[in-house]
C-alpha cells in the first residue's frame, strides 16, 4: 500500500492508496516544530493495520521536510520514497519565470487535475493561502494567482478590529447580516466566493486568447466546502485532488 503525506502550512493530510484506490485518508494539525520521532509515533500509529510498501511526499514546511527526511532515513529506509522537489519527475512542464518558486503542491495539483479532467482548467486550492492554479490543455503548469486565504484572513480580522470577533464559518441566511455574526459571516462566505468568481473570470478570458474550450474548474483543499456551491464558477470538487496527485507522481518515479 501507498502512503502520500501532503504536508501544508496548517494542516497535513495522509493517505493510504491501494492500487488506485484511497482506501483510507487522515488530516491532522502541521506544527514545524516536530521531531523525526514524533512523526514517526503520530503517522505510525495512524496507518497502524495497514502495510505501507512505499510512501510519496509534498511538502511546503521545509521544517517539516527536513525532519521527514530524518524519519525516512531511520524507520523507512527499504521503502521506495518519492519526495516532490527539484528533479523528481512529474511530467508537468512549468512555464513560468522561476520554476524553483513554485510550491510542490502547486505541481501536484496540476498533474492531477489534468489526469481526471484533462484541459485547460483552473484549480482552486482552499487552504492556508488561496491558490488558484491554471492547467493547459498539455498539462503545463501556466501560473496563476494566490491570495490570503479564508482562514486567516478572519484571525487577521479578529486580531486587529477591537469590536470583531471569530465566528463560525458557515453560510449566513441572506447577504446581508442582521447583527455583527451574520455580516462577517456575510463577507467571509459570499466575499470569498465572490473572489474567486471574478479571478476564475478574468482567468479565462486571458485563456479564451490562447485555447479552445471552457477550462474546468476544480475546487480542492480544506476549506473547499465553505465555498462549494456559493461560488459560481466552481464545476468540480476533489477534497483528495493532492493526494492523488503524489499516487501518480510515485508511478512515474518508482514503476
Amino acid at each position: 500500500m501507498l502512503l502520500t503525506i501532503d504536508v501544508g502550512n496548517t494542516n497535513t493530510v495522509l493517505g493510504i492508496f491501494q492500487g488506485k484506490d484511497l482506501v483510507k485518508s487522515w488530516r491532522v494539525k502541521t506544527d514545524s516544530r516536530t521531531t523525526a520521532d514524533e512523526l514517526w509515533l503520530q503517522y505510525s500509529a495512524l496507518t497502524s493495520g495497514y502495510e505501507v510498501t512505499g510512501l510519496s511526499i509534498c511538502s511546503t514546511v521545509p521544517a517539516v521536510l527536513r525532519e521527514l527526511r530524518t524519519m525516512i532515513n531511520s524507520y523507512l529506509q527499504e521503502i521506495p520514497t518519492t519526495i516532490v522537489e527539484p528533479g523528481t519527475k512529474t511530467g508537468v512542464q512549468l512555464l513560468v519565470d522561476n520554476p524553483k518558486e513554485i510550491g510542490a503542491d502547486r505541481i501536484v495539483n496540476t498533474l492531477a487535475a489534468h489526469t481526471l479532467f484533462g484541459g485547460p482548467a483552473i484549480v482552486v486550492d482552499f487552504g492556508t493561502s488561496t491558490n488558484l492554479d491554471v492547467v493547459s490543455p498539455k498539462g503545463e503548469f501556466l501560473g496563476g494567482a494566490l491570495a490570503p486565504g479564508i482562514e486567516i484572513s478572519v484571525d487577521a480580522l479578529a486580531a486587529r478590529a477591537a469590536q470583531l470577533r471569530k465566528v463560525e464559518l458557515i453560510r449566513p441566511k441572506s447577504v446581508i447580516g442582521k447583527n455583527t455574526v451574520e455580516a462577517l459571516q456575510s463577507g467571509t462566505i459570499f466575499g470569498f466566493a465572490g473572489q474567486v468568481d471574478g479571478l476564475v473570470e478574468r482567468i479565462c478570458d486571458e485563456l479564451a486568447d490562447l485555447y479552445e474550450g471552457t477550462p474546468t474548474v476544480i475546487a480542492t483543499g480544506g476549506l473547499a466546502p465553505l465555498i462549494i456551491g456559493v461560488a459560481e464558477t466552481i464545476d468540480e470538487h476533489e477534497p483528495d485532488l493532492t493526494l492523488i496527485g503524489l499516487r501518480l507522481i510515485h508511478e512515474k518515479n518508482v514503476n
